[in-house]
């Protein structure tokens, strides 16, 4: 997938991801980015406040690679979003939605997966969202946004915490990460951006219906 820039051009990510529907391909066309140095995922990753734990933050840039977890300390969580080569889907929705001013602000983001996009919608209904239901992906997103920039340890240590939809998630420590609620764990955690902390999660929160495996008419897939 590839994102543009009229002023600069973009790093080539560490992987190359699938574009989920033609939304998607659509909404990710114009990308701003930048980069700097910094550390590893999955343990010290560089300047002090830096680390990030999780089964996946080995698969993630790192080092001196763009999208290393130091190099996205000092940018907006907006920006921040676009250099984790996993999250495209969620950080097409946030500019779908136009949430990444409130997401400047001291915020813990629970940001899931392309993978847990894709096992939560059909196509169809992801295109439809990211193009139409603006209103109601907006209300998603929230629902994956919490008051106050928590560390992972510090989610575990509140025990239930409330998104700013008004949902109430209880928390509990597994291993180095965090289970929110029945759905949700984090897989690379603490990732800094700006006033916020990003939390890589591997389902969508919120109660929006699955319709992963159904066709255009919303009937099973065969």
């Amino acid at each position: 997938m590839t994102d543009t820039n009229s002023a600069t051009t973009r790093p080539a990510p560490r992987r190359t991801l699938p574009i989920v529907g033609a939304a998607l391909a659509a909404v990710l066309l114009v990308v701003v980015g930048s980069t700097a140095d910094g550390g590893t995922g999955g343990a010290d990753a560089g300047p002090a406040g830096t680390a990030v734990t999780g089964p996946l933050c080995e698969l993630l840039p790192a080092g001196t690679e763009p999208g290393n977890p130091a190099s996205l300390a000092d940018q907006p969580a907006g920006e921040a979003l676009r250099w984790i080569p996993v999250l495209t889907t969620f950080e097409a929705a946030v500019r779908a939605t136009g949430l990444a001013e409130e997401l400047t602000r001291e915020v813990t983001i629970l940001a899931p997966t392309d993978d847990a996009f894709a096992g939560k919608f059909s196509r169809t209904n992801l295109d439809e969202l990211l193009l139409r239901d603006t209103d109601e992906l907006r209300g998603l997103l929230r629902d994956h946004v919490v008051a106050g920039a928590l560390p992972v340890a510090g989610l575990v240590a509140a025990g239930t915490v409330t998104t700013v939809a008004g949902t109430r998630l209880t928390v509990t420590g597994v291993g180095p990460g965090a289970r929110l609620g029945d759905r949700a764990e984090t897989v690379c955690a603490d990732y800094r951006a700006g006033a916020a902390r990003i939390h890589v999660v591997n389902e969508v929160l919120g109660d929006l219906p699955t319709t992963a495996g159904r066709d255009d008419d919303g009937h099973p897939a065969h």
